[in-house]
């Protein structure tokens, strides 16, 4: 059985107004199960959280000239 700090939801997607990017959000059951981490999303378009593994994408994919 998985503890109560487990982030359970893996795959989140999110825009431009969620940037900065940091995990965990808010918005996430339990935020402060591990320190916040800010991850670097702009350039790729795709971000993993080295703490609980959550996959982030930007809508819309990476923006050119950022």
């Amino acid at each position: 059985m998985a503890g109560p700090s487990v982030n359970r939801e893996r795959h989140v997607e999110v825009t431009g107004a969620d940037l900065p990017l940091h995990c965990p959000t808010p918005s996430m059951p339990l935020w402060d199960a591990h320190p916040r981490v800010f991850l670097s999303i702009e350039k790729t378009g795709e971000s993993l959280c080295p703490y609980c593994g959550t996959k982030y994408t930007l809508k819309g994919g990476a923006k050119a000239g950022h």
